[in-house]
Parts: C-alpha cells; sequence; structure tokens
C-alpha cells in the first residue's frame, strides 16, 4: 500500500532538521482519524504537482503531525492532457464522474450545461454544485494517491464548450446514433502531445444542433463500444481507453 495523501495549501519554511508542521483540518485527519504514528511514511501535496516523501517524526495534541521533509519534487505536467466536458447529470452522479474520472487520471473537468440536460445550475445552487464537484476531485486525488489533482472549472454553456474544442489538439463527443456515423475511439488517431478533450453529453444525449456547433470546432462524434453507458461512466471509461492508447498507463 502507497503512502497516505495529505494536501498543503502551500509548503512553508522547514524548521531546523528538515522538521515540518502539518496542522489544520488536514493535521487533524492524519492524527485523530488515521492515527499515525511515528516512522510511518506519508506523502505532502499542493495538489499541483509538487510533493514530497515525509516520514512521522511526532505529533502534538489532536491537530499537528510533525513530520521530517528532506526536499521537495515537482511532477511534470502529463502528456497528452486530457480533459472531459461533463454535461450535467442528475442528482450526485456528477459527483460519481469526477471521483472515477480522478481516479483514472483525467487532468481537467468541465461542467457542461447541454440542452438536454434536465438539471440545472443556476444562482447558489449552481455554486454550491460546483463546489462539491470541486471538493470530490479533491478527495479523490488524495484516495488516488495524486500529487497532481484534476481542475474542475467553472460551468460552460454551449457556446463557450464550441471555443475551448477549437483549442484541443483532438477533440470526440462521445455520441452512438443511427443518423449520426460515428468512428471506434479505439482506433481514432491522437496526438502526443497537447490536449485531447473529450464531451460526454447528458442522459437525453448530444442534440443535433450540439454536434453540428461541435463538429465545426473539430470535434466529430466517436463510439467506445456496442453497449451504452450512462453519462456518469461514459467519460471514465473513455478516458481510461486513451490513458492505455497514449502511453500513460504503461
Amino acid at each position: 500500500m502507497t503512502a497516505p495523501v495529505f494536501v498543503v495549501d502551500r509548503f512553508h519554511e522547514s524548521g531546523p532538521g528538515g522538521r515540518y508542521v502539518l496542522d489544520g483540518p488536514e493535521g487533524r485527519h492524519a492524527v485523530s482519524v488515521k492515527r499515525l504514528q511515528p516512522g510511518e511514511d506519508v506523502v505532502l501535496t499542493d495538489g499541483h504537482g509538487t510533493w514530497a516523501d515525509c516520514v512521522v517524526l511526532d505529533t502534538e495534541g489532536k491537530d499537528r503531525l510533525i513530520v521530517q521533509l528532506d526536499s521537495l519534487s515537482d511532477e511534470p505536467q502529463p502528456q497528452p492532457r486530457i480533459t472531459v466536458v461533463q454535461a450535467l447529470p442528475k442528482g450526485d452522479r456528477g459527483e460519481v464522474a469526477v471521483e472515477t474520472m480522478t481516479e483514472v487520471g483525467v487532468d481537467a473537468v468541465v461542467p457542461w450545461q447541454a440542452s438536454r440536460c434536465i438539471t440545472q445550475w443556476k444562482g447558489d445552487r449552481g455554486a454550491k454544485s460546483l463546489a462539491k464537484w470541486r471538493a470530490t476531485a479533491r478527495e479523490s486525488g488524495k484516495q488516488s494517491r495524486r500529487v497532481r489533482f484534476p481542475e474542475v472549472r467553472d460551468a460552460m454553456t454551449t457556446k463557450q464548450v464550441v471555443a475551448f474544442l477549437a483549442t484541443a489538439d483532438f477533440a470526440a463527443v462521445l455520441h452512438e446514433g443511427r443518423d449520426t456515423p460515428s468512428e471506434p475511439l479505439a482506433t481514432a488517431e491522437l496526438p502526443d502531445h497537447g490536449e485531447i478533450v473529450l464531451v460526454v453529453g447528458p442522459e437525453g444525449g448530444v442534440s443535433p444542433e450540439e454536434l453540428a456547433a461541435f463538429e465545426t470546432a473539430g470535434a466529430k462524434p466517436y463510439l467506445l463500444g456496442p453497449s451504452v453507458l450512462r453519462t456518469s461512466t461514459a467519460g471514465t471509461a473513455a478516458a481510461a481507453l486513451l490513458m492505455g492508447r497514449t502511453g500513460r498507463w504503461s
């Protein structure tokens, strides 16, 4: 089992001998929930790729973990980057999608207000939902032992998604329809570097108008396989396929 991961907002200077204090909510979780003991290994990260292998030296009270931190490391940005534009699902399926996409290694998630979405992110409800997605990415990043957590961006409209797709090095809309020919994603020609963007539609599917707009931006429809996946699992399955094909899982 790899060492547990804890998040620091930013790395402050270590004290004498490389002693570093993890406090606040993360320190409390390490001391009072995980009950870490001297000699155990932990990883500290800022969630943006800077991290450190540490060894527990001691604890103080209920929320201060004292570790030995000798040096910091930086994980480079993975290539190619994989971003998923995720249509808003119903209920808690959005958090499920973010959780599992984080586990497989997606680099960014863009919430998308598609025309056929039942869920609407407006006002306080939208802000709370976005905060839940971001908290899920953080917690899932820790659980899956990542040191670079996925960015959950502000929600986009279809017009904004079209502009975003136009900047991608490869863009695909996960879509299957009798009237829309779709190529297999498993055989698509992929770039070695840059950004890959996948669009996942809502349960009702991507509308013909949205498909046409996305295709003008260079995003063609692609098919995952013979079965139909739910919106909360399609992005995870597609990202896993691309992780293997691009060598990021090699």
